[in-house]
C-alpha cells in the first residue's frame, strides 16, 4: 500500500545511497569489533567452513603435541638410564680387574723336618685354587724326592726345602689348602684345627691352614666378589627407575613394553619404541657366587682368573649391548624431535591459512570506516540539496 509520500527521484536516489552507506558502515564497524570478516557461514560459506576444517585439524595436532613430547621424554629417560648404567658397568670392570690383579699366594716353611714313612707309601691330598691334587711319597723318600712328587702334582714348582735342606718350603702364587692335618703333618707342616666339608664339592673337605702357613689375597677377592655383586643390583635397580610418566624403556624387553607415539590425527603417521631388558640379568650379568659354575665346587668368589677374564668379558658384552640400545633409542628421539617441530611448523601453517580466510585487514577496514564516514556526510549534503527545489515552493505558498 502506497504511502501517500512522493519523493523525487534525486532525493529517493540519494536516499537509497545512504542506505547502502549505512549498510557498509555497519559491516565495516562489525569487521573492526571482531576482527574477522567472515564470522558466519552467510558471510561466505567456502571460506568458513574451509577454515573451519583448517582449525579442526589444527586442534587436533596440537592435541597430540603432549604425546609427543611425553614421548621424548621417556626416551630422554631412558637414554640417561643407558648412560648411568654404563658408569656402572665401567666400576664393575675396575672390580673385576682389581680383583684379577690381587695376587693369591700360600707361603710357609715346615714346623718340623721332612721324614718319609719307612714302612709304606704316603698320600699327601692337597688343593691348589680348588683342583684337587693327591701326591703319593713312596716310602723312605728323600726330601728332594718327595718335593719332586708334590710339584710334579701340583703342576708347578711350589714345594722346596730351606737352607738346611731338611724342611719343607711352601711358595705358590695360588691358594693352597690341603684335605686333612695329616696331609699337613706328613711333610711337617703343623696341623690345622678347622675342618670344612664338601668346600670343593661332595667329599673334597679341607682343613684350615696351621700356624707355619700363610694364604694371602683369597678374602680380598671375595671381598671385591660381594663389591661386584652390589654393582649389579645397583644396575638393576636404575634400570627399573629409569621411567617417565609410567613408561619404562630399558626395564624389560617384553613385546608389550612399548611406546607408542601418534603424529597424525589418524595414527596413521606413528612410531613404536620397543624396549629392552637393560637391567644385570637383561645385560647376561651373573652375580659371583661361591662356585664357578652351576655345580657346587667353591671355586667361586674370583678365586679363578679364568672366572674373572670371563666376567670382564661379559661386562664389555653388556657395554656393546648398551651401546646399540643407546644408539636404536637416539635415532627414535631425532624421529620423535623432527617431528615435534615438524608438528608445530605445520600448525602455524594450519592457524595461518586458517586466519587468512577469515581475519579481517584492520588497517583496510579502519580506512574503509573513514572514508564511508566521509561519504556518508556528503550523502546527507546531497539530500539536503536534493530537497532544496520542494523547499523554494514552499516559501512561494507562504
Amino acid at each position: 500500500m502506497s504511502s501517500g509520500i512522493t519523493l523525487s527521484a534525486a532525493t529517493r536516489q540519494n536516499l537509497l545511497s545512504l542506505q547502502d552507506t549505512s549498510a557498509l558502515t555497519a559491516t565495516t564497524q562489525n569487521r573492526l569489533a571482531t576482527g574477522l570478516k567472515v564470522s558466519s557461514a552467510l558471510d561466505n560459506p567456502v571460506n568458513f567452513f574451509t577454515a573451519q576444517n583448517l582449525s579442526n585439524r589444527s586442534t587436533d595436532l596440537g592435541g597430540l603435541l603432549d604425546g609427543i613430547s611425553n614421548g621424548i621424554q621417556a626416551i630422554q629417560a631412558a637414554n640417561q638410564g643407558i648412560t648411568s648404567i654404563q658408569k656402572l658397568i665401567d666400576s664393575a670392570k675396575s672390580t673385576a680387574n682389581q680383583a684379577l690383579s690381587t695376587q693369591i699366594t700360600t707361603t710357609g716353611t715346615a714346623t718340623s723336618d721332612f721324614a718319609a714313612s719307612t714302612s709304606s707309601t704316603t698320600s699327601v691330598s692337597f688343593y691348589v685354587n680348588g683342583t684337587s691334587k693327591t701326591a703319593t711319597i713312596a716310602s723312605n723318600s728323600t726330601i728332594d724326592a718327595a718335593i719332586t712328587e708334590l710339584n710334579t702334582q701340583a703342576g708347578s714348582t711350589m714345594f722346596s726345602k730351606d737352607t738346611t735342606g731338611k724342611k719343607i718350603v711352601l711358595n705358590a702364587s695360588a691358594a693352597v689348602e690341603f684335605k686333612a692335618s695329616t696331609d699337613q703333618t706328613a711333610l711337617g707342616f703343623a696341623g690345622g684345627s678347622t675342618s670344612t666339608a664338601n668346600k670343593y664339592g661332595s667329599s673334597n673337605d679341607t682343613i684350615s691352614a696351621g700356624t707355619d702357613l700363610t694364604v694371602s689375597g683369597v678374602d680380598a677377592r671375595k671381598k671385591l666378589a660381594e663389591q661386584y655383586n652390589s654393582l649389579l643390583t645397583q644396575i638393576t635397580q636404575l634400570a627399573k627407575d629409569s621411567s617417565f610418566n609410567g613408561t619404562n624403556l630399558i626395564s624389560n624387553g617384553d613385546a608389550s613394553n612399548k611406546l607408542h607415539i601418534a603424529f597424525n590425527e589418524k595414527d596413521s603417521s606413528n612410531l613404536d619404541v620397543q624396549g629392552q631388558d637393560l637391567t644385570s640379568a637383561g645385560l647376561d650379568l651373573d652375580s659371583i657366587t661361591s662356585n664357578s659354575g652351576a655345580t657346587v665346587d667353591g671355586k667361586g668368589n674370583f678365586l679363578l682368573d679364568a672366572g674373572i677374564k670371563s666376567t670382564l668379558t661379559s661386562l664389555s658384552s653388556a657395554s656393546d649391548t648398551l651401546r646399540a640400545a643407546s644408539s636404536t633409542f637416539g635415532s627414535n628421539l631425532s624421529v620423535v624431535q623432527n617431528r615435534q617441530s615438524f608438528s608445530k611448523n605445520l600448525i602455524n601453517v594450519l592457524d595461518t591459512g586458517a586466519a587468512n580466510l577469515t581475519n579481517a585487514d584492520l588497517n583496510l577496514e579502519a580506512a574503509n570506516s573513514q572514508a564511508l564516514s566521509t561519504r556518508q556526510s556528503l550523502g546527507i549534503s546531497a539530500l539536503s540539496l536534493a530537497n532544496q527545489a520542494q523547499q523554494s515552493i514552499l516559501q512561494l505558498l507562504r
